[in-house]
């Protein structure tokens, strides 16, 4: 089965092609020099550069694959979550490709994708528990198939990557912040008493990051020096970045990693059937959670899945991927469905799989 991926859901617009769970190519345009001029995306902005780009890239693609929409078997396209505008584009783009086609339609939840995206490079055992980690979700699964997620914990404010960012905001570190923090921290040495653990005490698999953002704000506020140094990084360049600063760096991201890997810990200590866990999402290519994570895996003698960089960040090969595995168990969706914007639940409600406009 060949499908057709198509993600829009924030700043990266994207399209790819897997055949039977493996990447033919894809093809990417990126945002991130514009909104880094407003330190962060801008809604609106976004949208428009989808439209702008989708149809360029879609012929990009069928040129360098030599593929035409008639050979495709399915169409699959982001649902949700996301930014509204953004998403709007690409299900538009999906809906009438659908239509030109006649082929069938899957619209899907971009944060199952993200989790299964790992199912590209390696082969996924059922059940397994999964960790989403990104600038806007921090959540954990119970995985038993690719229709089939059960949530056990989720960020009750701020997403591990937002907590990420925000710290590299106060600190006065250039945008996208996350993964300046992440090289700085590379470097220094973690003080693991510096910044708490938040809501480890709490019996729930949920999470919460507002207390460690404050905790870090009122350290800042005692030492205006160091916020002052990265002020000048983007000036200087971060090589010139002092061993103090690259050390509160190592501390915060040593205690949103700690953090994280608790509550995964307790998921995968509560299933005897687990074998497998997988870590998924932009902040998945951290190298301070990919490192502590190899060495979680290996004490609980458990097998770490861990999408390559590439697969990390919003892309369209896992929303093919994930729209193939749907396809194949026959779901699909009509016109009517709503593209669904971060905060809203994604509705189960996909049914059975048929050309756009109904039997051949």
């Amino acid at each position: 089965m060949l499908c057709l991926g198509i993600e829009s859901s924030c700043d990266e617009t994207a399209l790819a092609l897997v055949r039977d769970g493996r990447l033919i190519d894809s093809v990417l345009a990126t945002q991130i020099d514009l909104h880094a001029l407003f330190g962060g995306v801008v809604p609106e902005l976004a949208s428009r550069e989808h439209y702008r780009f989708i149809g360029r890239l879609y012929d990009e693609l069928m040129r360098r694959t030599g593929m035409k929409l008639s050979d495709a078997d399915v169409i699959a396209v982001t649902r949700g979550p996301g930014l509204l505008g953004s998403l709007l584009v690409g299900a538009a783009f999906a809906k009438g490709l659908a239509v030109a086609g006649n082929k069938p339609l899957v619209a899907v939840n971009h944060l199952h994708a993200h989790l299964l995206a790992v199912g590209l490079e390696r082969e996924l055992r059922w059940p397994l528990v999964g960790l989403l980690v990104s600038g806007g979700h921090t959540h954990l699964y119970r995985i038993e198939g690719p229709d089939r997620f059960i949530r056990l914990g989720r960020t009750l404010d701020d997403a591990a990557g937002e907590a990420c960012d925000k710290f590299a905001k106060m600190l006065g570190l250039p945008y996208p912040g996350g993964v300046i923090l992440d090289r700085l921290a590379a470097h220094g040495t973690a003080d693991r008493q510096l910044f708490p653990r938040p809501y480890l005490r709490s019996d729930t698999l949920d999470y919460s990051f507002s207390g460690l953002k404050t905790a870090a704000l009122t350290w800042l506020k005692a030492h205006p020096e160091i916020v002052a140094e990265g002020n000048l990084l983007q000036q200087r360049g971060l090589d010139t970045a002092s061993r103090a600063l690259q050390d509160v760096c190592a501390s915060y991201m040593a205690a949103v990693v700690d953090t994280l890997l608790v509550k995964l810990g307790r998921a995968v200590d509560h299933f005897s059937d687990i074998h497998q866990m997988v870590i998924a999402g932009g902040v998945a290519a951290n190298s301070q959670l990919r490192a502590a994570a190899e060495c979680f895996a290996a004490d609980r003698g458990i097998e770490l899945m861990m999408p390559s960089g590439k697969l990390c960040t919003d892309n369209a090969a896992m929303i093919a991927y994930l729209g193939c595995r749907l396809a194949q168990l026959g779901y699909g969706h009509g016109a009517e469905f709503e593209s669904v914007p971060r905060g809203r639940s994604i509705p189960d409600d996909a049914g059975r799989l048929k050309p756009f406009f109904g039997e051949q």
